[in-house]
């Protein structure tokens, strides 16, 4: 992979990590248009590390909140971390039961066409969950439900932010808490995939020619805060649903391009 594709590819990661159209789904589809094949997952985890750097500045005055509170003990504090631990327990499990399995998906470009098609389905039931009248934070049983949602989008094509989103609104967490609270518990899961993958990323890095590995990540990590912006603003808008037909358009238009392809 060349510096070039690293690039194109890492502004992909970055645009699409945050925003529901599934940023795993348009990684394989981008490697597969430009005809470059970045064998496993280790460029995926590292991109996506990247965009962590973007949750972190964007909710930077509620992280450091929390570790304040954390430290001093205060309750609320405890609570909310120990339900974004609970929430990232499925995908954890499903990481480290289905391994090879989820790492051979990202290898098969039609798994992402077809996972595009199920986010587009589910993001346009957002139109009518964001009608519905909204709770308050989530707790328990929305911390797990969304766990699972999140687990479930390891599949390419399934978005990871639209999933886990979607499943708050319906179990009637407020839009911008869910939002808050599906990027926040990407952070364990997405650094938890960085630990098991280390040894492959530090291979990596000497292994991409000209430095392609570390320019893709800070082209993640530089579009990323403008991703989360533009999701927050559109559930606020409540237009959250209209990357559904986006999703069913290039899911669609990708798999009629690899039937073509042959």
């Amino acid at each position: 992979m060349s510096v070039w594709e690293a690039l194109v590819l890492g502004f992909i990661q970055g645009a699409t990590e945050f925003l529901p159209v599934s940023s795993s789904g348009h990684l394989v589809m981008g490697q597969a248009l430009m005809n470059v094949r970045v064998p496993g997952v280790v460029f995926e985890v590292a991109v996506h590390v990247a965009t962590l750097v973007s949750v972190l500045l964007f909710y930077r005055k509620r992280v450091s909140g929390l570790i304040r509170g954390a430290v001093k003990g205060r309750k609320d504090a405890w609570r909310y971390v120990l339900l974004l631990c609970l929430a990232t327990l499925p995908a954890a499990c499903v990481g480290l039961g289905a391994g090879d399995f989820i790492e051979g998906l990202f290898d098969a470009p039609r798994v992402a066409g077809i996972g595009l098609l199920v986010t587009g389905t589910f993001l346009w039931t957002a139109r009518w969950a964001l009608g519905r009248n909204p709770g308050t934070g989530p707790g328990i049983r929305t911390a797990l439900l969304m766990g699972l949602a999140q687990a479930f989008s390891i599949v390419p094509g399934v978005s990871r932010s639209g999933a886990t989103v979607v499943t708050g609104l319906w179990l009637g967490v407020e839009a911008e808490e869910a939002a808050a609270f599906s990027f926040l518990m990407a952070v364990p899961a997405i650094l938890g995939a960085a630990v098991l993958e280390l040894p492959e990323l530090a291979e990596a890095g000497s292994g991409l020619a000209g430095g392609a590995l570390g320019v893709g990540v800070v082209a993640a990590a530089l579009t990323g805060i403008l991703a989360i912006w533009t999701f927050v603003a559109m559930l606020r808008r409540k237009s959250f649903h209209r990357f559904g037909p986006y999703c069913w358009v290039v899911g669609g238009a990708f798999l009629i391009y690899l039937a073509m392809r042959g």
